[in-house]
């Protein structure tokens, strides 16, 4: 007789680093984890990194904090052993969920601005998914999960840094889905649409461009973390193993209005 479906959602005993985990949507991910079952580990550039993991362990959830300035290959490096030492030595999932934004008119954006945004939002993302697929095809596989955007799939107005690396980040879950899948790595992404963080105070508090993205969101709502936290379980699952190249929308209808 087949298992009980839910125990194929279970994380106990799984091992998960979290890069961005101090973010708002990143935050309620690692929570999503760790009430799952897993140990967990965040890595993030924010100082808020240390009181957040002891909310966490104050809600008997097993998280541990690395601050990092992952736009530093050094610090990535640095912080992805820190990480797995925390970890014993193994981990079994792996979500990139940092991310920064940056707004200006294409013609003005600035060179430095641009640098940062595509090497924290894409080339961290490569390097972290580089070093756990290391580990992870050592150990027999695993799961990663990449933030995209439904930016991944649009061009936005004056974030063209954004749209660039979150389309890289898009095409890059899906090369390493194409590299690992065989070799018992499932790597899938999912798209938040206008979701309520700290990355879109300015858009929310522009009346009329909320007026603009509610007429195409039929949920007529901004997304939340906790809109995140069913799908990041299931794809940290074994519930999962045959999803891999996937880039799933959470949009509340946005792509298909």
């Amino acid at each position: 007789m087949a298992n009980n479906i839910l125990e194929s959602f279970s994380l106990k005993g799984k091992k998960a680093i979290i890069v961005g985990g101090a973010g708002d949507l990143g935050m309620a991910m690692v929570e999503a984890v760790s009430q799952a079952g897993a140990q967990s580990v965040i890595i993030d550039f924010d100082e808020r990194v240390f009181d957040i993991c002891e909310n966490f362990k104050n809600d008997g959830l097993d998280v541990s904090p690395i601050k990092a300035d992952i736009s530093n290959i050094e610090e990535i490096k640095d912080s992805y052993a820190k990480a797995l030492d925390i970890l014993g030595g193994t981990i079994d999932i792996l979500i990139n969920s940092a991310g920064i934004q940056r707004r200006y008119p294409s013609e003005d954006f600035p060179d430095e601005e641009w640098q940062k945004v595509m090497a924290v939002n894409l080339d961290a993302v490569f390097y972290f998914c580089k070093y756990a697929g290391n580990t992870m095809l050592k150990n027999g596989g695993g799961k990663i999960i990449n933030v995209a955007s439904i930016i991944s799939f649009l061009g936005g107005i004056t974030i063209p840094a954004y749209a660039a690396s979150k389309g890289g980040v898009a095409q890059l879950t899906k090369a390493l889905s194409n590299d690992w899948s065989s070799k018992g790595i499932c790597v899938n992404a999912i798209a938040p649409g206008y979701m309520d963080t700290q990355l879109n105070t300015a858009l929310i508090n522009d009346k009329i461009r909320t007026e603009e993205v509610f007429n195409r969101v039929p949920m007529k709502r901004w997304g939340t973390g906790d809109d995140l936290k069913g799908l990041t379980v299931l794809l940290a699952s074994s519930a999962s193993d045959y999803m891999t190249g996937c880039v799933i929308p959470v949009d509340g209808g946005y792509l298909v209005r």
